[in-house]
């Protein structure tokens, strides 16, 4: 951008200025001769022409020119500017051959990661410090050429105390008061820096910066020593400088015999003392620097405290000097001049005692590492253990009470093992598979009064839980009180034990066995017909007496009834009509409502002693009339003239099917339910 020349001065080269600036803001027109121009450009920053779009670079013409003037619109187009470029001279003999002209490469491009490395120290005083008066510090001071820009880093020091690190943030750095920075034709070896007051003494590059600079034709100074911080130098350790003896060498045992530890087992034996013991301990020697440890050794629910360690590891002594006993041990830790003599490996083996720090522990055994070390440095082959184990004390045979008859066997006996006492287990499966299954027997008491002789008894055995209860049918006008008679309870074999006890189960009811329940004595004389078929389903289970006995006894009674229904007269009338008769007898008999058909058949029942089923006409018909029973209605002497065995017998069991209830009669299955 071209301006008129001050008035005044002649139109030559170097008589022009192109920096004029006219105090007209906002005008659009380019400066003229009115108003007042001024002197003085300070910004001269070029507009980027390179830009993205989409992720792709392309390049772009400048909107503004330097320094961020406006260009006008005369100025040529991207197209023109092409055609100007492309145009060549038409010579006589043909046009000139020319290179083609190279790319435009910006500079944040061409030096880009193009840094300029200076090694470099400063100097720090310290005042209140009296081992030091200064610090050196060394930094390093990197110059970027892409943008001119600097900055000064410290290396970290490990245990330094100083805060280190970036010191100078990248910038271009002020180089005085007129507005001026430092470029890198202001940077070289063996020369003084300064940076916002502090000052850096460059003593050397890199072999890049070196290269770059001579490049530019600046003739480096030759390098100079990094100089060393006093303080740091006196914090270095010394090197040893005397001979260490050959005889003994502390580092020396430690190469060789660190980690090395020899292992042994010994006892204390307090137990001349009030609630003394005999404890175990483990003794650790170290043989990197003759140390001792003494450990506790624990075992569970030992009732001692969780201290693992007895001793520490030290050096222990073994011989004193002679003011041992006026020594304040309890204060000072004894030294070297106090001692004589320290422990060493060779006073320790198998099989004697050892005194350590006033306690005498017995060595019984090592581990296998001792053996060999005592084998090959001492030629020691005897390592045998001792036994210290001591027998243990007899055990107390437990004697359980006997039986006091209180409640079952098992529950009582579990008081004889736990405070609490816990009900023994039971078997599940078994009463999962025999549930709701009952034996029933009939049973009559063997006992030498006459009176008990006629009681009946119903005695259920529980598959479930091998259980027994005994009932007893009312009879009336018996004077004794039926009901139950015992409780489910599990009921032991004569003879049995509380060590050694048999219960009785379904193989011991026989036809005919005797049963003996808590003193009373039971002959089984019948059974249900589930019995006989249990029994024959599980006969593998069952002695086969048990099972021929019960075979016998329903064979008996089935011969019996059809000698029985044999022996009936029926007067030319057949079985059937028989039942029709009853059937009819029952129908006349429901008005007759003050008829109790259970007392009617216990009155019989309990007649007949023999239980033969016959009875005398005299006495069946007292029975009939305090009975209450209507032996003149029609179809009731009918009746009895079917069931007539003769003239003064008659089979009463057919009578009292016209008087239905549950049937006691000891040859029938059916049963009365508890």
């Amino acid at each position: 951008m071209s301006s008129e020349p001050l008035p005044g001065l002649p139109f030559l080269p170097g008589y022009s200025f192109r920096d004029l600036l006219v105090s007209l803001p906002g005008s659009p027109s380019p400066p003229s001769h009115r108003g007042s121009p001024k002197l003085g450009k300070t910004s001269f920053h070029r507009s980027q022409t390179l830009g993205y779009k989409n992720g792709f670079a392309f390049s772009r013409l400048p909107t503004v020119g330097i320094g961020g003037e406006r260009l006008y619109a005369n100025q040529l187009s991207e197209a023109e500017l092409e055609e100007l470029a492309n145009h060549r001279p038409m010579l006589t003999y043909g046009p000139e051959k020319r290179a083609p002209p190279s790319d435009f490469i910006p500079a944040h491009v061409a030096f880009d990661k193009k840094i300029l490395k200076f090694d470099a120290y400063f100097q720090e005083d310290v005042p209140l410090s009296t081992e030091e008066h200064y610090r050196v510090r060394q930094v390093g001071i990197y110059y970027y050429l892409e943008d001119d820009s600097m900055t000064v880093m410290e290396p970290a020091v490990k245990n330094s105390g100083l805060l280190q690190g970036k010191l100078l943030r990248r910038h271009r750095v002020p180089k005085n008061d007129q507005g001026e920075h430092y470029h890198w034709k202001d940077l070289n070896r063996g020369m003084n820096i300064t940076f916002y007051g502090r000052t850096y003494r460059i003593v050397d590059c890199d072999p890049f910066t070196q290269e770059f600079l001579e490049s530019q034709g600046i003739e480096l100074n030759p390098p100079e020593k990094m100089p060393f911080d006093p303080y740091t130098e006196t914090r270095k350790v010394p090197v040893r400088k005397y001979v260490t003896p050959s005889d003994f060498d502390q580092l020396k045992q430690f190469l060789i015999y660190d980690k090395q530890v020899l292992r042994f087992y010994a006892t204390w034996d307090d137990t001349k003392n009030m609630f003394g013991e005999n404890l175990p301990y483990i003794i650790h020697y170290y043989l990197a620097d003759d140390t001792v440890e003494v450990r506790e050794v624990h075992e569970k629910n030992d009732g001692r405290d969780p201290f693992p360690v007895l001793i520490k590891r030290q050096r222990l002594p073994k011989t004193l000097v002679d003011n041992k006993n006026t020594f304040p041990s309890c204060v000072l830790e004894i030294s070297d001049q106090e001692v004589l003599e320290w422990y060493t490996a060779k006073d320790f083996a198998v099989g004697k005692s050892t005194n350590l720090l006033g306690r005498n522990f017995f060595i019984y055994d090592c581990d296998e590492f001792t053996r060999n070390f005592y084998r090959d440095k001492f030629g020691i082959t005897d390592f045998q253990p001792v036994e210290i184990k001591k027998k243990p004390p007899e055990e107390v045979p437990q004697v359980i009470p006997p039986y006091n008859g209180f409640g079952f066997l098992e529950d009582s006996l579990q008081n004889c093992f736990s405070l609490f006492p816990k009900p023994p287990k039971k078997d599940i499966v078994k009463m999962l598979e025999n549930a709701h299954k009952v034996l029933r027997y009939l049973v009559v008491l063997e006992t030498p009064n006459p009176e008990d002789r006629k009681r009946r008894f119903i005695l259920s055995y529980f598959l479930s839980t091998d259980m027994i209860s005994i009932y007893e049918p009312r009879v009336r006008n018996s004077g004794i009180i039926g009901g139950k008679y015992l409780r489910k309870t599990r009921v032991a074999k004569p003879g049995s034990t509380a060590d050694n006890v048999t219960y009785y189960g379904p193989s011991d009811f026989a036809i005919g066995a005797t049963i003996e329940v808590f003193g009373h004595r039971f002959v089984i004389v019948g059974a249900d017909e589930f019995v006989l078929k249990y029994m024959e389903s599980n006969a593998e289970r069952f002695p086969p007496a048990t099972l021929q006995s019960l075979r016998d006894h329903f064979h008996q009674q089935q011969v019996v009834k059809e000698a029985d229904s044999s022996a009936i007269p029926t007067l030319g009338t057949s079985r059937q009509d028989l039942d029709e008769l009853i059937a009819q007898v029952q129908g006349e008999l429901i008005h007759h409502k003050y008829l109790n058909n259970r007392d009617i058949w216990e009155a019989f029942l309990q007649c007949d002693k023999d239980g033969s089923g016959i009875m005398d006409k005299a006495k069946f018909f007292s029975l009939c009339e305090n009975l209450s029973v209507p032996t003149s209605a029609t179809l009731v002497n009918k009746l009895i003239e079917l069931c007539s065995c003769g003239e003064d017998k008659i089979y009463y069991l057919d009578f009292l099917r016209a008087f239905p209830a549950c049937d006691l009669h000891p040859e029938v299955a059916t049963q009365d339910q508890q």
